[in-house]
């Protein structure tokens, strides 16, 4: 018998530097090891065979029978035997804790563990192939080399016979009547209780003070109905094991703005104080411009806007008829300050890091649907079109509306360009997503199921960008960084494409509302036709040639754009990239596309209480190429991230990072610089504490570095 360690004391010394200097990352490796040797083996049930396993797992209901019939037997054990011959380890102890705390099959009692990472990803690649034999494997080889990672709904749910829904992420508009407010309400509560968190459209809501029944003064405005969110989210908690997540998104342009805002002020009266909601912000381009000439911006009343358009507030370009608007007499408004209204915003940023951002007319500008965006979601990276549901007086549907669900997953960008074919494995991807929305049905809430059964959106994303353009020795931020963004997701949104147009061929149809859109005219494809794309810097085309893959050429384009005008795409949307979370550490990715926020992360998890992370990628030798986000800034962070915008369809999951010497008017410029680079959303704002700065324990490797 060796030695019995600390594991938990080995990962503390990954903080600790070595005598002669290093960074003590083989400590973090026999953290792991013992991690395995004294915990999860010791308490890992045993089988004499698969059969037996398997037999046992369905059989006292923690395996859905279906999944498994599918297919043929011998086929189920051949995947099981190929996925254990990759020999697949955890390079880190926080992956390792992550997976086993956190999605690892355990009997139901809590004690013991049923599966081990080999076995999550065959049964998720079984279920998600629904029985097609190849497209399981091809799952399989993805996600066990770590090319492709499914979202934690997903990843932790998938063939349990006592599982949750695959996907956790919904966005619900709200009209300005009680029905769909109550409506509203409930299926926040009901998504809220399968472990969703819910995003939902206040823009509509009339302001306070407004007419009811042409009875003046009657309206309570928002600020009561956040309340109410707030309360529900709270009490709809998935049976205690974690709290509800809502997130409320309102117009710049809504007379009840700045009530909505101080909802989140530190010394706000506790009546009105919103504690858990998150809260985000639609701007669109004239904001910007009235502030930029420092005049007062018009508030709206959206009670008067529907009755004067015929369409609710968040469904009109406020940017397009902002003067009729204004010309209007029979629209009642009020005015703010434009530049006091974005200080306010900077000052709450500062405070709290909310609210979040919808740059609402650059998303609608490349949005490729008809319909109009108004809103996101919790993480800020779903941007779909939706359509109002109207009731009756029992909150029963009259008419069901469309709303959002999110079906995501995320490539791991440096082992995708280490892929034999990196379009294999944005296909593979983009058919396992397809296969989430079309195995997910929201019946609780009949307009998400409407939603996704029109749409077939989903989300494909990425992370460790920052991890493999410094394992490549390149700084994030940069021009080389920022071309091989660019020219990246330029390649996987050519392959995304094409599988879905794949996908339209086979089912022999496309997404509902595909002749009224972008792709059924060909003009979505006009950006790449215009020109040939080619790598701007010498050194990404290297990395481009070395690693085999070849990038789409103008010639491609116009095939594909062909394809699509006469057979359709399945897909309504097909890229978003979230901020990755737990994913990110079972996978060992720097998180997303923004940089690091420490080359050695502290974090809490229950009560083992701290836990270290190294940096994917990270070694004594490349340590300049691992600068955190808050030595990056802002700019290079908004680079990277404008890079990769102009090809994704949806949007992208951008926090913005500040030294402990910012000010508002650093955030303001921020906001400026982000709106006219085109960026399409800001998630929160992070500012470096000034109490973490320094040395908080001698030869503290995420003190000193």
């Amino acid at each position: 018998m060796g030695e019995r360690k600390d594991y938990h004391a080995l990962n503390a010394q990954l903080n600790l530097f070595a005598p002669d200097g290093s960074i003590q990352f083989e400590r973090d490796r026999e953290a792991a090891a013992e991690y395995f040797r004294q915990h999860v083996i010791p308490n890992t049930v045993r089988f004499g065979s698969l059969r037996e396993r398997i037999d046992h797992l369905i059989e006292h209901e923690y395996y859905e029978r279906e999944f498994i019939e599918a297919y043929a037997w011998p086929f189920v054990e051949a995947l099981h035997r190929d996925a254990a011959a990759a020999r697949h380890r955890f390079a880190s102890f926080l992956g390792a804790f992550k997976f086993f705390t956190s999605y690892a099959l355990k009997t139901f009692d809590g004690r013991r563990y049923l599966e081990d990472f080999t076995d999550r990803v065959v049964a998720t690649a079984l279920f998600l192939g629904r029985g097609d034999e190849r497209l399981a494997r091809g799952l399989m080889e993805e996600m066990i080399s770590g090319r492709f990672q499914p979202a934690t709904p997903t990843f932790l749910n998938a063939g349990k016979r006592q599982r949750g829904e695959l996907v956790s992420c919904f966005l619900l508009r709200m009209e300005d009547n009680l029905e769909s407010i109550g409506r509203s309400v409930n299926s926040a509560l009901q998504l809220s209780k399968r472990g969703g968190g819910v995003a939902l459209l206040l823009s509509n809501l009339r302001e306070a003070g407004a007419p009811i029944k042409r009875v003046e003064d009657q309206a309570s405005g928002v600020v009561p109905v956040m309340k109410i969110l707030e309360d529900s989210f709270s009490y709809a908690n998935q049976l205690g094991a974690r709290q509800g997540a809502g997130a409320v998104y309102l117009h710049a342009h809504h007379p009840d703005i700045l009530r909505f805002l101080d909802t989140k002020r530190e010394n706000a009266d506790e009546k009105v104080r919103i504690k858990t909601l998150s809260l985000g912000v639609v701007i669109p381009d004239v904001t910007f411009e009235l502030a930029r000439r420092d005049e007062r911006m018009q508030l709206f009343s959206p009670y008067d806007v529907e009755r004067e358009y015929g369409v609710p507030l968040s469904d009109l370009s406020i940017t397009e008829h902002y003067e009729e608007l204004v010309a209007n007499p029979r629209i009642r408004k009020s005015s703010i300050s434009a530049r006091e209204f974005f200080k306010t915003l900077a000052e709450l940023q500062f405070e709290s890091g909310y609210p979040y951002v919808l740059f609402e007319d650059t998303a609608n500008r490349a949005n490729p649907l008809r319909g109009w965006i108004n809103m996101s979601n919790l993480c800020s990276e779903i941007l779909q079109v939706n359509s109002p549901s109207e009731y009756d007086a029992a909150l029963g549907y009259r008419e069901v509306g469309r709303d959002v669900s999110c079906n995501l997953g995320s490539l791991n960008i440096a082992r995708a360009m280490a892929s034999p074919d990196l379009g294999a494995t944005v296909e593979t991807a983009v058919r396992g997503l397809t296969s989430v929305s079309e195995q997910t049905d929201v019946d609780a809430v009949p307009s998400v199921a409407a939603g996704n059964a029109a749409s077939h959106a989903i989300g494909l994303g990425q992370m460790n960008l920052h991890g493999y353009l410094a394992s490549q020795r390149i700084r994030y931020g940069s021009a080389e960084g920022v071309d091989f963004t660019d020219m990246y997701f330029y390649a996987v949104t050519y392959h995304a494409l094409r599988a879905s147009h794949r996908l339209a061929r086979e089912r022999g149809r496309a997404f509902e509302g595909f002749a009224d859109s972008s792709y059924a005219d060909g003009s979505y494809f006009a950006q790449y036709l215009e020109r040939e794309w080619a790598p701007a810097t010498e050194r990404v085309r290297e990395l481009f040639d070395d690693a085999g893959v070849c990038l789409p050429t103008r010639a491609d384009w116009k095939r594909l754009r062909d394809n699509v005008v006469r057979d359709g795409i399945y897909n309504a949307y097909l890229q978003a990239v979230p901020p990755t979370g737990s994913i990110s550490y079972i996978n060992h990715a720097t998180a997303s596309i923004h940089p690091i926020a420490s080359k050695i992360e502290i974090r809490k998890e229950g009560k083992l209480g701290r836990v270290y992370f190294p940096a994917p990628h990270l070694e004594d030798g490349n340590l300049e190429y691992f600068e955190d986000a808050y030595e990056v800034g802002y700019e290079g962070i908004i680079d990277t991230y404008a890079a990769a915008s102009r090809h994704v369809d949806q949007g992208l999951s951008c926090t913005l990072f500040f030294r402990d010497t910012a000010t508002t008017r650093d955030i303001n410029r921020a906001q400026i610089y982000a709106w006219r680079k085109g960026i399409k959303t800001l998630y929160y704002i992070r500012l470096r504490q000034q109490a973490l700065i320094g040395t908080e324990v001698e030869n503290c490797v995420s003190c000193a570095l």
